[in-house]
């Protein structure tokens, strides 16, 4: 062979053996995009997976900065202005009255004055335009009756006149048109009076009883100038009555039962929303109950829309199912607090998105490193 036909032929070997490995890096290539969509593909499906067996519901939620106060249950939330306030409670071991401030913005909690009353759990709170107030509830070996106004201007507290009915605990409370009304609870005997609170004359009066029956740990929430009231316990039965307040008319308005209990097929699905120590809040015209349960810590949410008088089950609470936790709203977001499974305490706080899909927090992690392993592969 000569020196020319040696030097061809190692030139086309070398480019035989380039070819070999360029075909070789690039199925290498190929093979890992495959693999990363195939589990992309996964992930995919058992997010339809598990979104078919969630029936699809609507609503989404965000776990947000933790409460800064000691993990608890059975505590106050009110709201005033863009803020929300949470106090009180208990934590498995003590009573409390420390209070705190969470700004939404700044997703921030801020310590703030304590409450000055003795420290105690279910008690109930409210919020007009400018003021905070807290009463009731039981210091572990009294009920109690007490009222406090709280000013977020000054951060201080002021005494104003004791709660008009029986010292109690396991009540609700609502506001409308800067007025507060207190109703149901036990003091003893479990109770369906409601009483009205004016700031401005710091007056006490009695309204017309709830309508329905007796009750403890039940919720209430407010749609346009109306208080609603339902769930809670008595005589050993979960409630299934549903109540509609009209403040101006000083009258009561039955709502459809919460449970079951007609021949028609709007009401097949009732199946959670009855039971004891939910949370309750309203957003954008419609009221939301979640958590709590029927001798469960539950999670489940349900939506009500007051212009058909019905009800939908929305997505649960993404988060331990609990019981005793506070619920509120600010803007277009709801949220849900502390509480309680069995003995654990909780401070975690969630916002819920009551008109988004349902996002999987862990599942766009998950997602994110596929993609980003997938375009670090394809730029070598």
């Amino acid at each position: 062979m000569t020196k020319k036909a040696i030097i061809e032929n190692l030139q086309m070997n070398s480019l035989t053996n380039h070819n070999e490995k360029k075909s070789f890096f690039d199925f290498l290539i190929i093979f890992r995009i495959v693999l990363v969509f195939s589990i992309l593909l996964l992930l995919v499906s058992g997010c339809k997976d598990e979104e078919d067996d969630d029936e699809d519901y609507i609503g989404n939620w965000i776990k947000l900065s933790d409460f800064e106060g000691v993990p608890r249950s059975d505590a106050v939330a009110f709201t005033i202005g863009d803020n929300a306030y949470v106090g009180t409670g208990y934590d498995g071991s003590d009573r409390l009255n420390d209070f705190w401030e969470y700004d939404p913005q700044l997703n921030n909690w801020t310590r703030k004055a304590d409450f000055p009353g003795v420290p105690r759990n279910g008690a109930v709170g409210f919020g007009t335009d400018t003021k905070g107030y807290i009463g009731t509830g039981y210091d572990g070996i009294n009920r109690l009756k007490d009222f406090y106004e709280y000013d977020p201007a000054t951060d201080t507290w002021t005494r104003k006149p004791d709660f008009g009915g029986t010292a109690r605990y396991g009540a609700v409370a609502f506001a409308i048109d800067n007025k507060g009304y207190i109703t149901t609870g036990d003091d003893g005997n479990f109770l369906k009076d409601l009483w009205e609170y004016d700031p401005s004359s710091e007056q006490w009066m009695q309204k017309i009883s709830l309508e329905g029956g007796k009750r403890r740990d039940a919720i209430a929430f407010v749609i346009e100038g109306k208080g609603y009231v339902c769930t809670g316990i008595d005589n050993g039965v979960y409630e299934s009555d549903f109540w509609e307040y009209d403040p101006v008319a000083n009258d009561w308005n039955k709502k459809r039962s919460i449970t079951n209990q007609s021949d028609d097929d709007y009401d097949d699905d009732y199946s959670s929303i009855t039971g004891t120590n939910k949370v309750a809040f309203s957003i954008n015209g419609k009221g939301y109950i979640a958590a709590g349960g029927a001798g469960t810590a539950g999670s489940t949410v349900w939506e009500y829309n007051p212009s058909s008088d019905l009800w939908i089950q929305k997505t649960s609470l993404e988060a331990s199912g609990r019981i005793e936790a506070v619920g509120f709203s600010i803007g277009e977001l709801g949220y849900v607090t502390t509480g309680r499974n069995g003995s654990y305490y909780f401070d975690d706080i969630w916002g819920f998105q009551p008109n988004s899909d349902q996002v999987d927090s862990d599942k766009i992690v998950a997602l994110n490193i596929m993609a980003s392993y997938y375009f670090r592969t394809i730029s070598h």
